[in-house]
């Protein structure tokens, strides 16, 4: 696991497992110590999940709030460092979740047996709070904005604490990952968010996907039209598009067949 501040009242974590990233905002105000905070998402590994508390405690991040992009398995394990916390979804997620009960306990079970991990205790969701989307979230004396975010599954958030310039925006934008559709997923959807992110990308700092490293404004840009290039390669049936530099990979070319199959 590898953490970074990328502002004083900022530290994006990264998962060993799929560069999953984690974003913890506190609210702003002077001096070091704790203040009110969130975590967005979450790494995977129960080693990460352990050290987390301590980490974000010991730079002065106070979690009293989770918060997920969306509802897939990788992205709720914060439940798991801090399961006395309720954690905030969108309505599109709370939707998902009351439609497919159990289905990410499922997953998660699948990706350990996978990967031959064993935990403490198994993932429970209990309470959540369903928050208005577009619509904010107080942090101390500030908020934190909710943009809809649909399009890789059927829910989606994007966060933007404008305050620190940071704009977590789920499963886009990602430098190792082209767009992908899940089962729920949607091309027309996709092709929304990417017009939605466009404007809130220009406005931030730092843009941190929900795989990848958190890059600079005009690397999320360019991000960005090759996502909407590639969608229009998928739209067209391309069996084998020219990938991003550095998405070329046996994996990519893997999730565009999937792609393929959903869209066909």
């Amino acid at each position: 696991m590898r953490a970074v501040g990328v502002h004083r009242d900022v530290i994006v974590v990264t998962s060993r497992m799929w560069r999953t990233t984690a974003t913890a905002l506190r609210a702003p105000g002077s001096g070091d110590g704790e203040r009110e905070a969130v975590l967005i998402d979450s790494p995977y590994f129960p080693d990460e999940l352990e050290l987390l508390p301590e980490l974000l405690g010991q730079a002065g991040f106070a979690i009293d709030g989770l918060l997920a992009t969306h509802v897939d398995f990788d992205h709720l394990l914060g439940r798991l460092a801090f399961p006395r916390l309720a954690m905030g979804i969108g309505q599109a997620s709370a939707e998902r979740l009351r439609a497919q009960p159990g289905v990410a306990q499922r997953a998660l079970r699948d990706a350990d047996d996978d990967h031959y991990v064993t935990r403490a205790a198994p993932l429970a969701l209990g309470d959540y709070q369903v928050l208005p989307v577009p619509g904010y979230v107080e942090l101390g004396e500030d908020q934190i904005e909710l943009h809809p975010a649909e399009g890789h599954t059927a829910d989606g958030t994007a966060f933007f604490a404008r305050f620190a310039g940071v704009f977590a925006c789920g499963d886009y934008l990602s430098e190792f990952e082209i767009p992908m559709l899940a089962k729920d997923g949607s091309l027309a959807a996709y092709r929304a968010t990417l017009a939605r992110l466009a404007p809130l990308v220009e406005e931030a700092e730092t843009v941190v996907p929900g795989h990848g490293s958190p890059h600079g404004r005009e690397t999320a840009l360019r991000i960005l039209d090759e996502d909407v290039d590639y969608l229009d390669a998928l739209e067209r049936g391309e069996e084998r598009p020219v990938l991003p530099a550095g998405r070329a990979t046996r994996r990519q070319r893997e999730i565009h067949a999937e792609n393929l199959a959903r869209v066909g």
